[in-house]
């Protein structure tokens, strides 16, 4: 009897979990032959003043899967040269590296993209980011399916609600004082 009852709960919740991606719950899509199942959640960025070079992409992912997964890359419709960046600080310098390997998304964890940390690059700008204009972009993955969403664009400067603004001050404080090193 326990078994036909697991079994009748992991075929519901895999039921369930299918018909939420499919009708649009979350901005999802995965390779269930890999263990993959990946949610993209609060994606955003911030605008941009006129002549910046370069903005920054932050998001959630959690990998609901069995399997390490990893975000390798990502495209936007803003630019043709989206990299995957981190932000340390070195003793009182603020340092921003590219990951050319891209970001870790282990099994049954969840990773976010913030200022200050782990965040997307949009390199080479030939526009500003505009507040209010939603930036389409496609996230590529080691072993899941690409997942294509949207970033809200808030004022230069803020943060959705509910994001860190401990993090956002850290960054934007070395920022304004020109520590940041890239």
């Amino acid at each position: 009897m326990f078994m036909i009852r697991t079994v009748l709960l992991s075929s519901l919740l895999l039921v369930s979990t299918s018909l939420f991606a499919h009708h649009g719950g979350s901005h999802d899509e995965s390779t269930s032959a890999e263990g993959s199942h990946l949610d993209v959640t609060q994606p955003w960025t911030r605008a941009t003043p006129p002549g910046a070079a370069a903005g920054g992409g932050f998001l959630t992912i959690t990998n609901h899967g069995s399997v390490d997964d990893r975000l390798v890359g990502a495209s936007a419709a803003i630019t043709d040269q989206v990299e995957i960046h981190t932000m340390e600080m070195d003793g009182d310098v603020m340092r921003m590296q590219h990951l050319p390997g891209g970001i870790e998304i282990p099994a049954g964890e969840t990773v976010t993209l913030a200022p200050g940390g782990l965040h997307l690059m949009f390199m080479a700008l030939s526009s500003p980011i505009e507040e209010g204009q939603p930036i389409a972009i496609t996230l590529e993955f080691q072993h899941a399916e690409s997942i294509e969403t949207e970033l809200q664009v808030v004022p230069v400067g803020a943060s959705p609600k509910g994001q860190d603004a401990h993090a956002d001050h850290h960054a934007d404080h070395h920022e304004e004082h020109g520590q940041m090193v890239h």
